[in-house]
């Protein structure tokens, strides 16, 4: 499997953060894990990055649609306002323990955010999203 350079996890709960982290470090799905359990705080990091460093911003983003603070709702808003060099080098994903109806009406309209699933977090899901990167760098 290809490795991805950076992925960037959004969650409130430390550990499904240290699982999925396990789970893509096991799988070798990425070099390099960063998780945050503040919504706010990814955001300044991916700004900080972006104006320092911008070839390390993460190719992968999974977000939590219900934590605290600046909710997943607030980041995907907050996100799709971010300079076009940071929300086309990043995919988000939305990764949350509730999938009804409203997310599946919503996402497909949404400009960045590229899928949706349910937790729990598994291999299974590595493996979509890196055929999903295989089609977009044949297509």
């Amino acid at each position: 499997m290809r490795s991805f350079k950076k992925v960037f996890l959004i969650d409130d709960d430390e550990l499904h953060n240290f699982l999925c982290e396990s789970i893509i470090r096991n799988h070798g799905f990425a070099s390099s894990v960063s998780s945050f359990q503040w919504a706010e705080e990814a955001l300044e990091t991916l700004q900080k990055i972006a104006l320092q460093e911008p070839a390390s911003l993460p190719e992968i983003i999974f977000l939590d649609i219900n934590i605290p603070g600046m909710n997943g709702w607030d980041f995907i808003e907050e996100f799709q306002k971010l300079p076009v060099t940071i929300t086309q080098s990043c995919q988000l994903f939305v990764l949350s323990s509730v999938v009804d109806d409203k997310y599946g009406n919503y996402f497909p309209h949404s400009t960045v955010v590229r899928d949706y699933f349910s937790k729990p977090f598994t291999t299974d899901i590595l493996d979509i999203i890196y055929d999903l990167h295989s089609e977009q760098q044949v297509g």
